[in-house]
């Protein structure tokens, strides 16, 4: 998921969970955005990892939503901004909306971010009047992190067209533009690739195609739709490495960077979206249905001061 300019088993109870883990503004009024072009070029083939990640244990909690609360009611605005609008750089076909009817606590500590086939304000998209509605969530002013792990549980939706994200940009991107700010990719996933999320750094000279990443493929054939998994990164001076369910899959360094900038030490802040169609992805298609959810279990944010 890349920026050119600045403008989503059974649960743990959330005092389980906390006591495990011992824990700008809106750059614009509307969304301007794009992604891998052509995706799935953009990284290496997808793999499982075999190596363990530890526990953040012994850490402080720099950001934490649990997303508890009624349902129906919207994210904590003291943590969340809630973005506006399409997305004619990615070439996706959703409308981004403000308020609840995309994104809300469902009242059993989970936040639900709903893609809808609809269209009920007549939202103009770049394409003409809007066919899709959905939602995107940042902490730009509300909260950056400069290293530290990064991770989120959540249960993505599935279908062809639809693209879950969970990802950073450089808190500067209002300043040196995209894609100088940086931006770190926790978890994409195209749903064309049922079985595979994606992981991918984007910076001055390895954008948008060129990203640098990889894919991890769940064992067995299985598809991420299915349950509830964990997406992190651990993020440190010179290296960032990504896993899934605690299995680490790939580490990048400035050695990576092929003699470009590594623009990854500084303040990142987090957003959660999910798009609907676009050049990566493609459209949905007669297979695909609607409504589909991302459910975020909860967003964490641990570092080792």
């Amino acid at each position: 998921m890349t920026v050119p300019s600045p403008h989503r088993v059974r649960r743990l109870s959330k005092r389980r969970r906390t006591t495990l883990y011992a824990a700008l503004s809106l750059l614009c009024c509307s969304v301007v955005m794009t992604a891998l072009p052509a995706g799935a070029s953009a990284a290496p083939e997808a793999h499982t990892g075999t190596s363990s990640t530890a526990a953040a244990s012994a850490q402080a909690v720099a950001f934490s939503d649990d997303f508890d609360g009624p349902a129906g009611s919207a994210v904590d605005s003291a943590k969340w901004l809630t973005e506006t609008g399409d997305n004619v750089d990615n070439h996706e076909g959703q409308y981004y909306t403000a308020g609840t009817d995309n994104a809300a606590l469902d009242g059993n500590g989970n936040l639900v971010i709903t893609a809808r086939k609809e269209n009920p304000a007549n939202y103009q998209c770049w394409y003409g009047t809007c066919e899709y509605t959905s939602s995107r969530l940042n902490t730009s002013g509300k909260f950056t992190s400069t290293y530290g792990h990064v991770e989120s549980r959540m249960k993505i939706p599935r279908g062809q067209g639809i693209w879950p994200a969970f990802w950073m940009l450089g808190a500067d991107i209002g300043d040196v533009g995209w894609p100088n700010s940086g931006e770190i990719d926790i978890m994409e996933n195209v749903g064309f690739e049922p079985g595979t999320v994606h992981g991918t750094l984007h910076g001055p000279g390895y954008s948008g195609a060129g990203g640098i990443g990889a894919g991890y493929n769940l064992p067995d054939g299985a598809d991420f739709a299915d349950d509830f998994h964990t997406f992190a990164v651990d993020w440190a001076p010179d290296s960032i490495s990504w896993s899934v369910d605690g299995v680490v899959y790939q580490e990048r360094t400035p050695a990576d960077v092929n003699g470009n900038d590594w623009v990854f030490d500084k303040p990142f802040f987090l957003i959660l979206n999910l798009a609907v169609g676009g050049d990566w992805p493609g459209n949905p298609d007669d297979s695909t249905q609607f409504p589909q959810e991302l459910v975020v279990d909860y967003v964490r944010v641990t570092t080792g001061d």
